[in-house]
């Protein structure tokens, strides 16, 4: 089995998440996309907001049997990914994993705790997202394992690979973000 794990805060969850976990889906045959919501983002000061509510938007947007939302990170009491990378791996041995990530987060993947062994024990797939491609493809992680980046054309083979292996998909862009949707939320309430 192909599974996706796709971690994020989704404060709100929108149509670019959508996007992006369908594009990985399709594009890397992956069976499974498991949407991970995070009780909070170690680098983010503001609050996330509240955890069921971030679940229940997920899975409002998150369309179709293959797609998996989960709070799962809360339920285990982990705090970073590379800690929830090494329990799925071990609870799941027979799984292959695959990182999932907008082009927005590989600009900031450096900054995660333990990003170069997350690399390391997981194949990894970014999707563009508007603003961010030239920003990710020059990010410390992408120019630190750019030996290991394979074309979009060998995608379907990704989770297959040993790690480290990654790659960078281009696709229509969906320019819906989860900072203008609570700036404009903010904006109203006012």
């Amino acid at each position: 089995m192909r599974v996706g794990l796709y971690g994020g805060s989704f404060n709100p969850a929108h149509e670019g998440h959508a996007h992006v976990a369908r594009t990985a889906q399709v594009r890397l045959g992956l069976d499974r996309v498991i949407w991970l919501v995070s009780p909070q983002n170690p680098l983010k000061r503001e609050s996330a907001g509240d955890l069921a509510e971030r679940v229940a938007g997920a899975r409002r947007v998150a369309k179709g049997p293959a797609m998996i939302v989960t709070d799962l990170e809360a339920r285990l009491g982990i705090r970073y990914t590379i800690d929830l990378v090494r329990v799925m791996r071990a609870r799941y041995p027979g799984v292959r994993f695959v990182w999932v990530m907008g082009g927005d987060s590989l600009a900031g993947f450096h900054r995660w705790r333990g990003w170069a062994e997350i690399m390391r024990l997981v194949p990894m797939c970014v999707v563009a997202r508007p603003g961010w491609a030239l920003k990710g493809r020059l990010a410390p992680a992408a120019r630190r394992f750019a030996w290991a980046r394979r074309p979009a054309s060998e995608a379907l083979r990704l989770a297959a690979l040993p790690p480290p292996a990654w790659t960078y998909l281009t696709a229509p862009l969906n320019f819906a973000s989860s900072t203008e949707i609570r700036a404009r939320s903010k904006g109203s309430v006012g």
